[in-house]
This record gives C-alpha cells, sequence and structure tokens, in this order.
C-alpha cells in the first residue's frame, strides 16, 4: 500500500512520534493505520495513542434526572453558533425531558413532543434554522442516587460535555465531585471486569512486546507486564484511578469513605468519533451569514 504524506501527517498528529517513525510505522504495518499506533507504541516512540474520537461536530449534549434514573442526549448541529442559540437550546431541553420517559433513542426518536415526533420537530427546527441538525445519542442510568454534571455549559443542563453517575446510598455531594472527575479523566469502564477484553488483550500483547525488547529473561518479563497491566488498569478504569479531588485515594476509597459505592457512569461529548472538513473561522462565518 502507498504511504501518503496525509497518511504520515495523520500519524504525527495522533501519537505526537516524528515524521521518519510515523513513516516506518506505517510502512512496517502495510499502511494499517491502528496497527501502526501500536508498532510506535512497542518501540515507545508514541507520546499518547490519542485514538479517542476527535470532537469535530458541533452541539450539545444535555442531561436531565428525575428520582431514581438519568438521561444524557447528544443532539447535533453543524455549527458553534447554532449550539449557541436560544431556540436550539430550549429544543434540546425539551427532547431531555421526553428522554426521561424514552426507553432507548429509537423510542425517543418516535416520542411525543407537543403533538409532533421528536425526529419530525428537530427536522421542522432546521427548515427555521437553516442548520442541519441529528439526535444521535442517548444514555441512560439508574440508582438509588445519580449525579449529573454539565462540562463548558451553554446554559442550565447542557454543554460539551454530560456526564451521570449512578449510585447505591445516598449522595452527600461525592457524586457531582465523582462527575467531573469523569468529564475531566474520562474512563474506558467503571472497574476491570468492565473492561473490553480485546482492549486488555492488545494493551497485554504491546507491553509483552516492550518487556522482550528489554532483552530480560521471562520470569522478569512477566513480572513486568503484572506490574504494568496493573498500572494500566488503574488508569483507565474509574474506580481503580487516583480521585483528582484527593489523589491520596481511588475514587472507589473517595466514594466508601462518603457512604456510597459507584455503581455505574455515562459519559457523552459533543462530537466524539465524528469527523468533518476542516473549515478555517472566516469561511464559517460566511457560510453562516449567507443562510
Amino acid at each position: 500500500m502507498a504511504i501518503t504524506a496525509a497518511m504520515v501527517k495523520e500519524l504525527r498528529e495522533q501519537t505526537g512520534a516524528g515524521m521518519m517513525d510515523a513513516k516506518k510505522a506505517l510502512t512496517e504495518t502495510d499502511g494499517d493505520f491502528e496497527a501502526a499506533v501500536d508498532w510506535l507504541r512497542t518501540k515507545g516512540l508514541a507520546k499518547a495513542a490519542k485514538k479517542s474520537g476527535r470532537t469535530a461536530a458541533e452541539g450539545l449534549v444535555a442531561v436531565a434526572v428525575e428520582g431514581g434514573r438519568g438521561i444524557v442526549v447528544e443532539i447535533n448541529s453543524e455549527t458553534d453558533f447554532v449550539a449557541k442559540n436560544a431556540e436550539f437550546q430550549t429544543m434540546v431541553a425539551a427532547v431531555a425531558g421526553v428522554a426521561l420517559k424514552s426507553a432507548d433513542l429509537e423510542a425517543l426518536k418516535a416520542a411525543d413532543l407537543g403533538g409532533k415526533s421528536v425526529e419530525d420537530t428537530i427536522t421542522a427546527k432546521i427548515a427555521t434554522i437553516g442548520e442541519n441538525m441529528a439526535l444521535r445519542r442517548m444514555e441512560s442510568i439508574e440508582g438509588e442516587s445519580i449525579a449529573a454534571y454539565v462540562h463548558n455549559a451553554a446554559t442550565d443542563g447542557m454543554g460539551k460535555i454530560g456526564v451521570l453517575v449512578a449510585m447505591k446510598g445516598t449522595d452527600n455531594g461525592i457524586g457531582r465531585q465523582i462527575a467531573m472527575h469523569i468529564a475531566a479523566a474520562n474512563p474506558a469502564s467503571l472497574g476491570a471486569d468492565d473492561l473490553s477484553p480485546e482492549l486488555v488483550a492488545r494493551e497485554k500483547a504491546i507491553l509483552v512486546e516492550q518487556a522482550r525488547e528489554s532483552g530480560k529473561p521471562e520470569a522478569v518479563i512477566e513480572k513486568m507486564i503484572e506490574g504494568r497491566m496493573k498500572k494500566f488498569l488503574s488508569e483507565v478504569t474509574l474506580l481503580g484511578q487516583a480521585f483528582v479531588v484527593n489523589p491520596d485515594l481511588t475514587v472507589e476509597a473517595a466514594a466508601k469513605e462518603a457512604g456510597v459505592q459507584v455503581i455505574g457512569f455515562k459519559r457523552l461529548e459533543v462530537g466524539e468519533g465524528i469527523e468533518k472538513e476542516s473549515e478555517d473561522f472566516a469561511a464559517e462565518v460566511a457560510k453562516v451569514a449567507k443562510g
């Protein structure tokens, strides 16, 4: 497969590796981007595996809580101008309210909102605002206590990142702190048992190759891998992470001290995994001005 300059540039931006290292990684893996990232990590040449979804689309994430249930929804727009539009925000809030009574995304799309389905309401808003929009995601969670947090809030209950935390026990304020931690740390799962087996296997394979390149005996390598996997799990699982409010405690320990048990969480960030063509600010303004 021909390795293009654009491929090398993208890999450099994602990993922080040098140009020649990025090109070699792509050559060694026949242009397979994910394999090239792993190759760089194995060689210790990637500063970070920045493979998480890039925030490219605009719009808002909204949260709503009622009793022991919380929901978080994402509605996308083409530009941030629309996300700041009061009419758009009113619609997003209304959709979030309906979502509390909806089982899932498809049920939400079909749910009634002022005499129209939610999906038809959004379609009508496209016509009045003049910009494409989409109800992209909905997540819900249940527990004895639910805490919610919105980061980069545009208005009450909606912003760029929405987090829900479900707990067993009575929340005394720790829930919001944990939700803020989740917004910042973006854990991959609640605990080790909830992690994707593929993710664990992939990380272990990388650590094995790194350890073997050290040239140390197999018995030593096994210990190295065990220690590094333990560190990896503490970094990517919510319960194992050092709590941002008190780094001397894990999130699990901090919750226990507060008399609650975290049983689940949801985190949505506007535009995760969506790519759009880059467009400079002047061009974006001109497009909006033209309607």
